[in-house]
């Protein structure tokens, strides 16, 4: 079933680019049903009464709240070169995460200034929001302002279990870290952070900020992964950690 992207439920109806969407590219008709949700994990079904290409109105037909599958986990992703960031939210979004940090380090290829940032985090938002149309996902993650590697590493992390990939020798694998910090918390149901370095990783200056932080080395296997391999890789491992 069509789904869109509506952030006021109780509207009543689609506007701008949802509706020219639903009114013009897929040539909806009054009498459809269609599937809305507003990123926070309410869903509503719903039967389209008047079509315009400016505005779609519906009636609702059915509402359910998502609980968010994969628990409380923060993406803090180093700025990777070309397009790998779009891949990078797209991906993020379908597993589930609930925020996402996007980082300039200082191996970082890309420089973003006040207004790029804004262009930049507006164009991952309408990814995010493609993203959770196609693949069911009824929840958004936050996408937070770009921030010096170095600044935000200096500061204490707010997760549980806040992970740093790291291709230094005293990293070790989640599977053991996470069963050491279950057995200190006494829960197993923690909230992550994992910090994934630019091409080249994080420099060791950087490296050294997060580990006095507190954030956790961990490694990923015994190959190099490319930056947006190793994201998509340890949030596919948190998730499925975070499941109940």
């Amino acid at each position: 079933m069509r789904r869109f992207f509506l952030q006021e439920l109780d509207s009543g109806s689609l506007i701008g680019e949802e509706a020219h969407h639903c009114a013009v590219v897929l040539r909806a008709e009054p009498g459809d049903r269609v599937v809305l949700f507003d990123g926070q994990g309410t869903e509503v079904m719903a039967t389209l009464t008047d079509v315009t290409a400016k505005h779609v109105r519906f009636r609702e037909d059915s509402r359910t709240k998502t609980p968010r599958g994969a628990g409380d986990i923060t993406l803090v992703q180093a700025l990777p070169k070309n397009k790998s960031m779009d891949l990078i939210v797209q991906k993020a979004t379908e597993l589930g995460v609930s925020r996402i940090q996007p980082l300039i380090s200082e191996r970082s290829v890309v420089r973003l200034d006040e207004e790029q940032g804004a262009q930049k985090a507006e164009k991952w938002k309408q990814i995010a929001v493609e993203a959770a149309k196609q693949c069911g996902q009824n929840w958004l993650p936050e996408i937070l302002p770009a921030r010096s590697a170095r600044e935000f590493l200096m500061q204490k992390p707010l997760a549980q279990a806040p992970f740093i990939g790291s291709l230094q020798p005293g990293a070790r694998t989640f599977r053991r870290w996470l069963k050491e910090l279950r057995g200190q918390s006494g829960v197993s149901k923690l909230s992550y952070a994992i910090c994934i370095g630019p091409e080249g990783d994080f420099s060791p200056a950087e490296i050294s900020t997060a580990l006095a932080s507190g954030y956790l080395p961990v490694t990923l296997g015994p190959v190099v992964l490319r930056s947006e391999t190793a994201a998509i890789f340890s949030l596919s491992v948190l998730s499925y950690e975070s499941q109940d």
